[in-house]
């Protein structure tokens, strides 16, 4: 649905005092989403007494804001002939090993060069969704964020994608994930347990309930949904630590999120408090500008005959580049690793 035209003036009277100017326009353009505002912000086409502003700007009454929001038009999925790396296919299943940089399917900002964009190039068939509609998504059960590359499971009619979304609320799917933390981790195994959330202050990003502010009244705790993360660490590498992770349940960016909890955020994931460089003794590691993630294995039940299918991804060239790099520089064995290389 695309968002409906906004032309308003506004005079930011006592109420308005002391507001960002974001807020303000949140305030009275109801209908608009706080990424839209930002890009009209972005964009020039929110005004104050004139000028464009940021949107940070304290309000201190008085002042003539201006707001201007085109109606968009809705946002397509449109073919496109971009090569796949096709794990394992047959025509219920589509298993694909999605590289870095590439989203699952199109959202504000980006139209293009996704996932989607992908499959529908290839003339692929996919599901609608098990029960609405989805021309947006069509044949996503799952997703993994932009930056994280690895196996990524498609569903190409109705009766898979229902079967296979079953499969994952019932945590029927076994996912690993191969992480670099940083820091180090005193035992060989951990379970983190810490409902997340969006966080209330930072909104592009998620924020667990860990230690003793779980138990505790916060903003966050009425909207946080259970989340477990458990883990096995496959090499110390000085400054990092290699880990197998299994994710029990699905939330947004929930492994970043749980490892930035424990104070060992995913090294390149700046978003979770990573460092911009990671140091191995004296020697500054070259920036990587990603976080550290990828989905190495994916096993589900096959939707129509029941069989067991596994599908793994190596570990793709700039994460392998960057801890052979680190294993030289600690002087370091990566023999634990091997299998996902």
């Amino acid at each position: 649905m695309s968002a409906p035209s906004c032309r308003i003036e506004l005079v930011a009277g006592q109420s308005g005092r002391g507001l960002r100017l974001d807020h303000f326009v949140r305030q009275h353009c109801p209908t608009l989403s706080r990424s839209r505002i930002q890009e009209l912000i972005g964009e020039a086409r929110v005004l104050v007494d004139g000028v464009p502003s940021k949107a940070a700007r304290k309000l201190r009454g008085g002042e003539k804001v201006y707001v201007e929001a085109e109606e968009r038009p809705p946002l397509v999925a449109e073919p496109e002939p971009i090569p796949l790396e096709i794990l394992y296919e047959d025509r219920d299943v589509l298993v694909v090993n999605k590289p870095a940089g590439m989203s699952v399917h199109a959202g504000a900002g980006h139209t293009r060069g996704t996932l989607v964009n992908a499959l529908l190039g290839r003339g692929q068939s996919l599901s609608r969704g098990a029960a609405v509609t989805d021309d947006l998504r069509p044949g996503i059960v799952h997703r993994l964020d932009k930056e994280t590359s690895g196996v990524i499971a498609i569903a190409k009619n109705d009766f898979a994608h229902a079967k296979l979304a079953d499969a994952f609320r019932s945590r029927a799917v076994q996912k690993t994930y191969i992480a670099l933390a940083e820091g180090r981790f005193e035992k060989t195994t951990g379970k983190i347990d810490w409902p997340i959330g969006r966080d209330p202050v930072r909104r592009t990003r998620m924020k667990a309930l860990a230690g003793p502010i779980a138990g505790r009244s916060h903003r966050l705790a009425g909207r946080a949904r259970q989340a477990l993360t458990e883990w096995h660490k496959l090499a110390d590498l000085g400054p990092a630590t290699l880990l197998e992770v299994q994710l029990r349940t699905g939330r947004t960016h929930q492994i970043r999120v749980h490892f930035s909890a424990l104070k060992r955020p995913l090294v390149g994931d700046t978003l979770y408090g990573a460092a911009f460089h990671l140091h191995a003794g004296k020697t500054a590691l070259p920036r990587l500008p990603r976080q550290f993630l990828h989905a190495a294995k994916l096993g589900f039940a096959h939707p129509r005959t029941g069989e067991w299918i596994e599908t793994r991804a190596p570990l793709p060239a700039d994460l392998r580049e960057y801890l052979q790099h680190l294993a030289r520089a600690e002087g370091r064995s990566l023999a634990a690793a091997e299998a996902y290389f």
